[in-house]
């Protein structure tokens, strides 16, 4: 019996497994953008106008936001709604000196004449829900709008977007993200350029197809009686906001979503706030899969509400199965490039073809958005290697969030530090110095050593493709990982580094 045929054949099906399960996630992008195509125009209306005004409360939730801290408390005073019927509530968890720039920001802010209220918690338990729950309890308003505090509020963002509330069922309104500091960097403009492809595409498709959709945490406003029914807010994962909002809909709620009204944010400035940000979404929409898709699948809704449900909750999975090509890509390369007689080759056609036209579904999506916001559709295409770099890099990370999730390991809430830049005259834009994983103490991190290996592992497994013809068409792909690989490692160590020799400063002054 030929033994090492067989563990071949074994490998490249797992292998040519991996790369259809990657592949259908690809594809599963010109469906979000079908969707978008076929309901576009099936735009949210109205069901009446509020005769009377109801009273709203706003949440601004943060913890050591020095930065914009003041900021946002300025700004969301400056939102057009009836002084008696709108209340603020800034639910500050802070242990630095933003309780003080906080506390003062309000003071100010009351002796205007604005109803503002000031809660701050020695606890933080469950964090950010923790915070959002326990300013419920003196909350005035029938509706509850949330911010973070990089969030930039319109003036007429209730004004705008109130009366979709007539409608009874009717338990969200979620608006688009815009980004103050866009072009700020290539790091911030391959962000802006991901959000985008899931405001534009994503939030559009699944709600206007009547598929369920998420909350995203704030730009948006919650009907507090629905909050209620569909059991408050949880803490038992990293993403309060999605976990909500499948309860919510399975309640029977009712989503709409505004990608004409923007709430304008700052986008994390360095690689580890970046990369904090995407492991607490992998982790927590690990969980929430975990914990929602049996409750979705033995639920009595159609059909295509779980098929959509299914790729929206797994989607964190793309980031193992990657994981898993790249540790097998120098073995991959080395069974294709052996004798035809070994049976190898055709899976190399099979593998290279099923792969492109995944990246290519990618081209399409971010395409796409762009042409849906700008009317540019090329103007994602001179990125597209960049954020293809960007997503393989992330993947070493974004896998220990995963598998941190499926071993059911807690982790606290990281926040993603905001330095306050882009965004209005009159505030300093202060050097990054602060990083998400050096925040309180210098703990080891060894992600960045493993994304530095597998660069060396990429340009390892370039040589080689290079050597023989047969695998030279993956050069390109090789090279997009490699600097990935080095991008991410490198640049997290860099910000490590500063966050390291330069202290935590604050430019806002106590007031």
């Amino acid at each position: 019996m030929d033994w090492l045929g067989i563990a071949q054949n074994i490998f490249m099906t797992v292998y040519t497994i991996m790369l259809v399960v990657v592949s259908l996630y690809g594809l599963h992008r010109y469906a979000l953008v079908f969707l978008y195509w076929r309901h576009r125009k099936n735009a949210p209306q109205q069901a009446g106008q509020f005769e009377d005004l109801p009273h709203v409360t706003i949440q601004l939730p943060m913890f050591n936001e020095r930065f914009v801290a003041r900021r946002i408390i300025e700004q969301t005073c400056l939102i057009e709604y009836p002084r008696d019927k709108l209340q603020i509530q800034v639910l500050d968890d802070s242990t630095d000196d933003t309780v003080d720039i906080a506390r003062n920001a309000v003071e100010e802010m009351r002796a205007k004449g604005h109803d503002v209220e000031f809660i701050h918690r020695e606890d933080r338990t469950g964090f950010k829900a923790g915070a959002l729950e326990n300013g419920l309890a003196s909350a005035k308003g029938e509706f509850i709008s949330i911010f973070d505090a990089d969030f930039m509020p319109e003036p007429g963002f209730l004004m705008d977007s109130i009366h979709y509330f007539t409608d009874p069922k009717v338990c969200v309104v979620q608006t688009r993200w815009d980004h103050i500091n866009r072009e700020d960097s290539l790091l911030t403009k391959s962000q802006a350029i991901f959000l985008d492809g899931h405001f534009a595409i994503e939030h559009v498709s699944r709600n206007r197809s009547g598929r369920f959709m998420s909350f995203n945490g704030t730009g948006g406003t919650w009907r507090k009686s629905a909050i209620a029914d569909a059991g408050g807010w949880k803490h038992d994962t990293l993403t309060e906001d999605l976990d909500l909002s499948y309860r919510a809909q399975l309640k029977g709620w009712k989503f709409v979503f505004l990608p004409e009204m923007t709430s304008p944010a700052e986008l994390p400035q360095e690689m580890n706030a970046f990369k904090a940000q995407q492991f607490r979404w992998t982790k927590g929409g690990a969980q929430n899969a975990i914990k929602l898709l049996p409750k979705v699948m033995l639920a009595k809704i159609p059909l295509k509400v779980k098929v959509e449900a299914f790729f929206h909750l797994t989607g964190f999975a793309m980031h193992i199965f990657m994981f898993g090509l790249v540790v097998l890509m120098f073995p991959a390369m080395y069974l294709r490039c052996m004798p035809i007689e070994h049976g190898t080759v055709w899976r190399a056609i099979v593998d290279i073809s099923v792969f492109t036209l995944a990246t290519m579904s990618a081209t399409v999506f971010y395409c796409a958005s762009q042409g849906v916001l700008t009317g540019k559709w090329r103007g994602p295409l001179k990125y597209l290697p960049v954020m293809m770099a960007l997503g393989v890099g992330l993947c070493v990370s974004n896998t220990k969030a995963i598998l941190e999730a499926w071993l059911g390991r807690k982790s606290g809430f990281v926040r993603t530090p905001k330095y306050g830049q882009g965004a209005v005259e009159g505030y300093a834009d202060p050097a990054p110095t602060e990083t998400a994983t050096v925040e309180k103490t210098r703990k080891r991190n060894w992600v960045p050593v493993v994304e530095f290996a597998f660069g060396l592992y990429m340009v390892g497994c370039l040589l080689c493709c290079l050597l023989d013809f047969r695998a030279a068409v993956t050069a390109p792909f090789l090279l997009i990982f490699t600097f990935g690989f080095f991008y991410v490692s490198l640049a997290s160590v860099q910000a490590m580094r500063l966050g390291a020799k330069k202290p935590t400063r604050a430019t806002e002054t106590v007031r």
